[in-house]
């Protein structure tokens, strides 16, 4: 799922922060990051660790002791851990004890597969939900035109009000 993360994340961190200039961009990457990288895990060894909580706790830390003193990068930054933090929220990883927890709950992963392909039957339902987030979003903070697109493209800018 790829629309699905991104929709929701854009509207949750919008609805929580109220910031246009907050970096929507890297929101929809750390949205979509533990899917990108787990997928190919998964597939080849059955490790999920960036559905842990501990790997999104881990890009936060990572993000603020690399932008100490540097306000507006670590602002800008800050936006990878947060999309991370909610693709745990809106793919239910919680419900995972083992993995969610991992590697404190046990350092070992089950026979799951990630939360995205398990559901794979209803994910092309929240597919389809993300898809109308993420057209509503665009409509909502005018993407179509050029110099709000402009701005989304140089600075990740999302203006929902």
């Amino acid at each position: 799922m790829l629309f699905w993360f991104i929709g929701t994340a854009w509207l949750a961190v919008w609805y929580v922060f109220r910031d246009p200039r907050f970096d929507a961009r890297l929101l929809a990457l750390g949205a979509i990051l533990p899917d990108v990288v787990d997928l190919p895990l998964n597939a080849l060894a059955g490790w999920r660790p960036l559905h842990s909580v501990t790997a999104s706790i881990g890009a936060l830390v990572l993000v603020m002791a690399v932008t100490y003193g540097r306000r507006p990068i670590r602002k800008q930054l800050l936006a990878v851990p947060i999309g991370m933090f909610m693709h745990l929220v809106f793919d239910a990883a919680f419900s995972d004890t083992a993995t969610f927890w991992w590697p404190f709950a046990r350092f070992s992963f089950d026979e799951k597969s990630i939360p995205s392909i398990e559901r794979l039957p209803a994910g092309v339902l929240l597919e389809l939900v993300g898809v109308g987030l993420v057209w509503w979003c665009w409509k909502r903070a005018r993407l179509n035109e050029p110099a709000r697109r402009e701005a989304f493209r140089r600075h990740g800018t999302l203006d929902l009000s």
